[in-house]
């Protein structure tokens, strides 16, 4: 047998990484093509900005993100979740209803972080971006909400249909507007509103494109008047699904403290010019993630079919090889930003951005350790136990805050950097172990589903 046949055998033996492998693949090119151009916003944003004009623009982009996430019950989870196992038992009405509700709730929930926004956005001028004239910049770049009103929820229900390769498309077509938005800013010499509407301006065009395409999927899938779907038919499953979207709003929310809101703790305790070494560090760090970004999109429905079908096999043969994949692809790239770091950052950036460094070096330990277990999070909901994750990051949230109250004061970005890696370390160790032990448990409860083929 050749390897050309041994290939062709392997991925028909294989069809579960066979249809992951397409999903990621469009997701993977799509990324890869936008993390490209993301570098290049980057470089352009970075040298039009300076330090610390580059520190404001991630402190208004990440206040406004962290009060969106805040109201949000992350109903692109529970589409995936709930919709996924009515749909997997024929049960199209609530299935429907399912969706139906999620993009109800996220609409009312997006309004009111709008709302927020407006509030808080003197706030946020004052003691984060230490500039109260910058409060109206706060509540321009907050209408990226409005155009978010169902997004997350359209998102989750065409990744469930596997529709990646449109989800692909817009990405990049995202990452196309902002760019030559940014360039042009740079090119007028716009500053930093110029950037901030360049942002808006490319997540708006994706956001629309996805909720619009998800509508038009449910009609595909349920008919035309699948909205009309009671909701009074999710009435036995109210207290789970309550349940769920709460545990999963916590557990998101207190992820937003520690980790997602690094810049916003850097440029409380600090200044924007110390926010700005930390974002560039953040942003040089997530070149190891955006290409394993579409890893737990892809995975997870795949993981929650396996439950769903009881098919332990399937569900131990996602997240090994994802792990194998994921560790070897972090390693090899977090070796070449700590080996060629200094000089990247020197060349692209200037060498006021040097500093960056030493904190991207001890970023990199936690972010190659929770990327090769990106599956962890989606592994636990998949096996119903939002309520542990919530408990974990209670936990990694309350050493982290500590943490940052400790040595930020003393140590600038560099603290959060290393409160960072520790929140990595501690928080996949306890997820993985949790969903190791409870995956033992549900192969005892139902040990004819184990012989399964993979």
């Amino acid at each position: 047998m050749t390897v050309l046949q041994k290939v062709k055998t392997f991925w028909a033996n294989n069809p579960i990484l066979g249809k992951l492998a397409r999903n990621f693949s469009y997701l993977f090119s799509s990324n890869m093509i936008s993390a490209a151009l993301s570098m290049l916003q980057g470089i352009f944003s970075a040298r039009m900005l300076g330090v610390s004009g580059f520190g404001t623009l991630g402190v208004i982009t990440i206040f406004v993100t962290v009060i969106n996430k805040i109201t949000s019950f992350r109903m692109g989870e529970l589409v995936i979740k709930y919709v996924g196992e009515f749909h997997e038992n024929r049960d199209t009405r609530r299935a429907s209803a399912v969706f139906k509700a999620a993009a109800m709730t996220e609409l009312v929930a997006s309004i009111l972080a709008f709302g927020l926004v407006w509030l808080l956005a003197p706030i946020g001028a004052r003691y984060f971006a230490h500039d109260v004239n910058l409060a109206g910049w706060f509540v321009v770049y907050g209408g990226i909400i409005l155009a978010n009103l169902i997004a997350e929820s359209s998102t989750a229900l065409l990744q469930f249909f596997d529709r990646f390769r449109l989800m692909a498309e817009l990405n990049v077509m995202q990452s196309v507007v902002t760019l030559a938005l940014i360039m042009l800013a740079w090119w007028q010499n716009a500053g930093l509103l110029g950037v901030l509407l360049a942002y808006l301006a490319g997540k708006t065009i994706s956001a629309i494109g996805l909720s619009i395409t998800a509508l038009l999927e449910a009609s595909r899938r349920w008919g035309r008047d699948w909205w009309k779907a009671p909701l009074r038919s999710l009435q036995p499953h109210t207290r789970e699904l309550v349940r769920f979207a709460i545990s999963t709003n916590l557990s998101g929310s207190l992820s937003l403290i520690s980790r997602d809101s690094g810049i916003l703790w850097v440029s409380y305790f600090s200044n924007p010019t110390q926010a700005g070494y930390y974002k560039l560090a953040m942003a040089l760090a997530n070149y190891i993630q955006l290409p394993l970004a579409p890893m737990p999109q892809a995975t997870y429905p795949e993981l929650s079919r396996a439950v769903a079908r009881k098919k332990w096999n399937d569900f131990r043969y996602l997240i090994r090889n994802g792990t194998l994949l994921a560790g070897a692809y972090s390693g090899v790239v977090a070796v070449g930003l700590i080996l060629f770091g200094q000089p990247l950052i020197t060349l692209v950036y200037t060498a006021a951005y040097l500093p960056t460094y030493a904190g991207l070096v001890i970023m990199l330990v936690g972010i190659v350790y929770s990327n090769s277990l990106y599956w962890s999070r989606s592994a636990l909901l998949s096996l119903g136990l939002a309520d542990y994750a919530t408990r974990v990051n209670f936990l990694v949230t309350l050493i982290s805050v500590i943490g940052l109250v400790t040595l930020l004061p003393k140590f600038g970005f560099i603290g959060s950097a290393i409160v960072l890696t520790v929140g990595n370390l501690l928080g996949n160790s306890l997820v993985v172990l949790k969903a190791r032990h409870e995956l033992h448990h549900q192969e005892k409860l139902f040990p004819l589903s184990v012989q399964e083929p993979a």
